[in-house]
């Protein structure tokens, strides 16, 4: 009687539904078992003694069927069998044990409650009993206990995903290095990725591949790249983003990024510190370039090292084909439409700037406050000249500057333009500031090589003259003292 008690007792059961596949099948069949009895009016006696089931259980079965329909001829197994007859102080002592850091075995953990059901009075529990109360503890409070809080938040706490409404109303952005090996000035190196995402249609709008590690520079660039019309006419995403969504990082909280914001008129939104979930979309895309593109390029090396084939321009353009050929004309699994399709659809008009100089201006060119000089502006190790500055020597003045081409500046005096500097060394040439550094960096660690391996030889000379000095003190005989011819004594 007490295996449906449940039932008998009125409360009210679960829907059918909601029961597992096992359960319902096995209600079912006992349906199958009575239906003579409900619909061709067979004594039940005469149903059990065809079906071989006792009388009594079959009369249950109709009065649960009756009360509850088939919910009611499913087995509802006792969850706490094992433990009815354990305390609510020792089950408690045994889920705190399970909680102790280091997570303790199960064997471990009956030793101790015995020990404790002893101590409180109580019958040592059975190891079965001990196994179902461990197994039966929420899994986010063992995460909390064993893991600490920063395990249980990425698994456990509710996540807050943005959804943009419409093209350009919230874009993320963020940096990954790939696992690929690129040719750089003769060695191997992983470059890095910046990637530009729209969060309505997961469009690429634009990107930027370096060997420099994330910067505000490098958000510029594939920030430029995403506002601004693209030469190819299969890749029509563009215009200025309502929101921009990154995470904490130094290069977007840039005072940079943080004036072109405002200038540009979006707002700059940052996920939560340590948690990069809340950007979901463009961790995807991410993954989707490792898994998809990369292994089809020589030099793609997961784990270990690979040989360098490609340059950063060979790998810059292969990664612009998969955006632009691939993976916006594929249909995306969470919309079904096609990333570039969605943009486009509904005849969207982005927001533009006037101008690309007025673009270039606020994002690829960084201020820096100079001094002109007799000869010139001094920055970044080279000398600037121009006829204009002979009327502002002496002056303080801002100078911008594009990383990518380091062989002119822009000067501004009292926020009103002057001129165009040009360095005479580096005239009619695109010179990056990268390469600049890198040389400088070259130059420095040769000479640096050079002054130690001078300063070897000389030690090796010293410590050389210093061995045959020895050499000849041990081999020279010590000479015999003079004798002595003063007289200290009247009987000398």
């Amino acid at each position: 009687m007490a295996t449906w008690r449940w039932f008998l007792e009125g409360h009210p059961p679960a829907s059918f539904n909601e029961f597992p596949e096992q359960k319902r099948a096995l209600a079912f069949s006992r349906y199958e078992i009575l239906r003579p009895y409900f619909l061709e009016s067979v004594p039940l006696a005469r149903v059990a003694q065809e079906q071989g089931i006792p009388f009594r259980t079959l009369r249950e079965w109709v009065l649960r069927y009756r009360k509850h329909g088939l919910a009611g001829l499913v087995r509802k197994s006792r969850t706490d069998k094992d433990r009815r007859r354990m305390s609510v102080q020792l089950q408690e002592a045994i889920e705190g044990l399970a909680l102790k850091q280091p997570p303790p075995s199960v064997a471990s953990i009956h030793r101790q409650a015995t020990l404790i059901a002893n101590k409180i009075g109580e019958s040592p529990p059975g190891y079965k009993a001990v196994y179902q109360i461990v197994r039966t503890l929420e899994p986010g409070l063992l995460t909390l206990a064993h893991e600490g809080t920063k395990a249980y938040s990425q698994s456990f706490d509710l996540l807050h995903r943005r959804e943009a409404e419409a093209p350009n109303a919230v874009w993320q952005a963020d940096h990954t290095q790939l696992d690929i090996f690129i040719a750089d000035a003769g060695q191997a190196r992983k470059p890095w990725l910046t990637g530009i995402l729209d969060d309505y249609s997961r469009a690429v709008a634009g990107y930027a591949v370096s060997f420099s590690s994330p910067s505000a520079i490098q958000t510029a660039l594939a920030l430029r790249q995403a506002i601004w019309r693209k030469e190819r006419p299969d890749w029509s995403v563009c215009g200025i983003p309502a929101i921009l969504y990154t995470d904490h990082g130094s290069d977007f909280t840039s005072q940079h990024i943080e004036q072109v914001a405002v200038d540009l008129k979006f707002q700059l939104v940052f996920s939560s510190v340590g948690q990069p979930r809340g950007r979901g979309k463009i961790e995807r895309f991410f993954k989707s370039v490792s898994q998809v593109l990369l292994p089809r390029l020589p030099g793609f090396a997961p784990s270990g090292k690979a040989a360098a084939t490609l340059t950063l321009a060979d790998l810059s353009k292969e990664i612009e084909n998969y955006f632009v050929q691939e993976y916006n004309l594929a249909p995306h699994s969470a919309t079904g439409e096609s990333p570039q399709q969605r943009w486009n659809a509904g005849g969207f008009l982005p927001q533009m700037p006037e101008s690309l100089e007025q673009l270039d201006l606020l994002l690829l060119t960084v201020p820096r406050a100079r001094r002109v000089q007799r000869d010139g502006i001094r920055f970044s190790g080279l000398r600037y000249i121009d006829l204009t500055l002979s009327a502002y020597v002496g002056e303080e003045v801002v100078v911008r500057y594009d990383p990518r081409d380091m062989a002119e500046i822009r000067v501004f005096h009292k926020d009103r333009f002057i001129c165009r500097a040009v360095c005479q060394e580096l005239a009619g040439e695109t010179v990056p500031l990268r390469e600049i550094v890198s040389a400088r960096t070259r130059r420095r660690r040769e000479l640096r090589h050079k002054v130690q391996d001078r300063t070897r030889i000389v030690d090796a000379l010293l410590e050389e003259r210093r061995y045959t000095a020895r050499e000849d003190t041990a081999a020279t005989p010590a000479a015999p003292r003079p004798a002595r011819k003063l007289k200290l004594y009247e009987t000398d």
